[in-house]
């Protein structure tokens, strides 16, 4: 099978599988999610849904959010993990959000990347999902999975984000970078995980990693 053909084979399966998307981090508008995926770093997105309503009944929007200081916020975060250096984030993301941009989250990933505590993949989330701008962040799911199916050499994020963005046509960017992370999560772990369900790896995967299954299965 050449690559297009696995390209194929990849987007065809995912369509069958989720032909819905749920989108993970629960929110109601660009602000929230902006604070949802910044807190999901090094963390799970089910804990971040636990912490969020929380967070979101004393401030939803950075008018509110900034009337609260930085050690109220570290408070609630806490089970986030990174909490010192997230709270800050927020605080700080907030009054630049009020100063330069009308309390409105930008739409831009320039803007988004001047944040404080918003990296790339961050701004990717927030322009794909707030905005409908195509994007492609690379989770630690996605990474894994584009290695495990030969599509990219597993060298770091950037390398697979822009493996990806070639590959893959960009009008289903948005959908199906949520479809291989759904994908991930419930047939390709990282670990504990069995080939026999994993029929896109099993199907286009490197050869190295199923040799390497089928001789631990055996």
């Amino acid at each position: 099978m050449n690559k297009e053909a696995r390209v194929q084979f990849v987007i065809n399966t995912l369509k069958e599988l989720y032909p819905t998307i749920p989108v993970p981090l629960d929110h109601k508008d660009p602000y929230t999610l902006l604070i949802a995926v910044l807190l999901s770093a090094q963390c799970t997105d089910v804990r971040v849904n636990q912490i969020t309503p929380l967070l979101f009944a004393k401030a939803d929007n950075p008018y509110d959010m900034v009337k609260m200081s930085v050690e109220e916020i570290k408070e609630i975060i806490r089970p986030c993990g990174l909490s010192p250096m997230k709270s800050k984030g927020i605080h700080g993301l907030s009054e630049i959000l009020i100063e330069k941009h009308n309390g409105e989250v930008p739409q831009s990933f320039e803007a988004l990347e001047a944040l404080p505590a918003v990296g790339h993949k961050t701004a990717s989330v927030v322009m794909s999902q707030a905005f409908g701008v195509p994007a492609f962040p690379v989770d630690t799911h996605i990474h894994r999975l584009m290695y495990r199916w030969n599509l990219s050499n597993g060298k770091n994020v950037v390398q697979t984000e822009k493996d990806a963005k070639r590959l893959f046509p960009r009008e289903i960017w948005n959908d199906l970078h949520l479809q291989i992370i759904w994908y991930g999560r419930e047939y390709s772990p990282a670990r504990g995980w069995s080939l026999e369900k994993d029929i896109i790896t099993r199907t286009v995967g490197k050869k190295s990693i199923i040799e390497e299954m089928t001789k631990a299965i055996k």
